[in-house]
């Protein structure tokens, strides 16, 4: 049975990617309201594909937002198991545009990689699990258990109705496990098991000193810079040891086990210089990177603002000063807590002559992990195994995925992360791309793991 499907893919390559690049074509980026309709398009483009591969009720679900596709297949039977398949359709902004070698809404292949905005976050990676889906029922007739889709055209914009549907149709999308590829391998054709991610909060603070910007030359001396108040307070919440200096941030976090550190060191790890063009890694004292990455809580400063930023010199007190802070937490810590934390520690060592504005992150979320022997993840593994022919290993990422979170909370079922992407992929950024490989050897992947899983 298995080697049908297989054959089936195989000999339908082509007209599998002039499909999957009809999707990609659709600019459905949900931040942008003016591509509101190419939103919808896509919405309707995965529920007339999941309608044409065979499965007994679609829908497209209205939200306050985007439009969430709802699909069940329960031909299986009442002894099979049920998945719920998870992904999403929207895409991020494309800009900046001229750094594309190509229209980011006309796929291209080069090199083996097929580019475009989508081709791996989460198009691309959706498009391999419904491809599946076709070649199972075009081969055998049927699929080897119950399923349930829900793909939504909110998740690059924080799922912000998600929730919502989720607990308000609590039944509708239950199951016995989940599903998600939205994440990726550690390397080009390294099998990854993702067993765990990171939490994720965050705040804006704004410290604010003279009512307007000042002459530096008259008020120098005598009023305090909010842009070097600013540095002092972030200063004083990270030391040089990478090491979190604020009271109470560690408190619940578990020191890494001597099993998940053998886990972890058996990862081939990135090269961050040829990733990233650093010159050097950094890590919690303690920690190596890999470590640090995937297992062990951060703070960074995403953004900072103040002050002149034009051309030449502007001899000035600025009036104000703002940063932006997100942390991504590990299983032990409460992201409503954390921003707590933060707020009182920045109360407590703001300097006199300022005063400060802390905006707390609407969107947080709570570490995941799944235990890695668990027997899903195990079958996952052996499956990963068979597809790319190399050992498969297990990591936790440093990113978060918030519906994760939600879908543990809500239904406490396991939730198994079959990601495909590489590190090369660029997400966010000009240049997206998937490895046509991986595009393969991931639904070769999906064709046995559905066999192991179900009847």
């Amino acid at each position: 049975m298995v080697e049908q499907v297989i054959h089936y893919l195989k000999n339908n390559r082509n007209p599998l990617l002039e499909r999957l690049n009809r999707f990609l074509s659709i600019p459905s980026v949900s931040t942008d309201s003016s591509h509101k309709n190419d939103v919808k398009n896509a919405a309707r483009f995965v529920s007339e594909y999941v309608k044409e591969i065979g499965f007994t009720h679609v829908e497209e679900m209205e939200t306050k937002g985007h439009p969430l596709v709802f699909a069940e297949y329960n031909e299986a039977g009442e002894n099979a198991p049920t998945v719920l398949f998870y992904g999403h359709y929207d895409v991020q902004p494309v800009d900046p545009i001229d750094e594309w070698e190509s229209d980011p809404f006309t796929p291209e292949v080069r090199e083996g990689r097929l580019y475009a905005r989508g081709a791996s976050d989460d198009k691309g990676q959706v498009f391999m699990h419904l491809a599946v889906f076709e070649a199972y029922m075009k081969t055998v007739g049927k699929l080897p258990l119950n399923v349930k889709v829900c793909i939504e055209g909110e998740e690059e914009i924080g799922s912000e109705n998600l929730y919502d549907v989720l607990r308000e149709h609590q039944e509708k999308f239950a199951a016995d496990f989940v599903v998600i590829s939205d994440s990726g391998m550690v390397a080009k054709n390294q099998p990854t098991i993702l067993y765990g991610l990171k939490g994720f909060t965050g705040i804006e603070v704004t410290v604010k000193g003279p009512d307007q910007d000042l002459h530096s030359g008259i008020y120098g001396g005598a009023v305090r810079n909010p842009v070097m108040a600013l540095t002092h307070i972030l200063a004083s919440m990270k030391n040089q040891e990478e090491v979190i200096t604020i009271d109470g941030f560690y408190d619940g976090v578990e020191p890494l086990s001597e099993e998940e550190r053998k886990l972890i060191s058996k990862v081939e790890g990135e090269n961050y210089s040829a990733t990233t063009g650093i010159s050097e890694t950094v890590s919690e004292k303690g920690y190596s990177a890999k470590e640090h990455t995937m297992a062990r809580p951060t703070f960074e400063i995403n953004g900072m603002y103040g002050g002149y930023q034009g051309e030449g010199t502007k001899t000035i007190i600025p009036a104000s000063a703002t940063a932006k802070i997100t942390c991504r937490l590990v299983p032990g810590q409460d992201p409503n807590h954390i921003q707590q934390l933060l707020k009182q520690h920045i109360e407590r060592v703001k300097p006199s002559g300022v005063e400060v504005d802390i905006k707390l992150e609407k969107l947080s979320s709570k570490a995941y992990m799944v235990e890695p022997n668990h027997p899903l993840i195990q079958k996952a593994a052996l499956c990963y195994e068979k597809a790319f022919q190399k050992e498969t290993v297990f990591v936790r990422m440093g990113g978060s995925i918030p519906v994760v979170e939600w879908l543990d909370k809500i239904y406490q079922t396991p939730i198994i992360l079959l990601g495909f992407g590489t590190p090369e992929d660029r997400l966010h950024s000009p240049n997206e791309s998937f490895p046509l490989d991986s595009f393969e050897k991931g639904m070769e992947t999906l064709v046995y793991y559905w066999k192991e899983v179900g009847i």
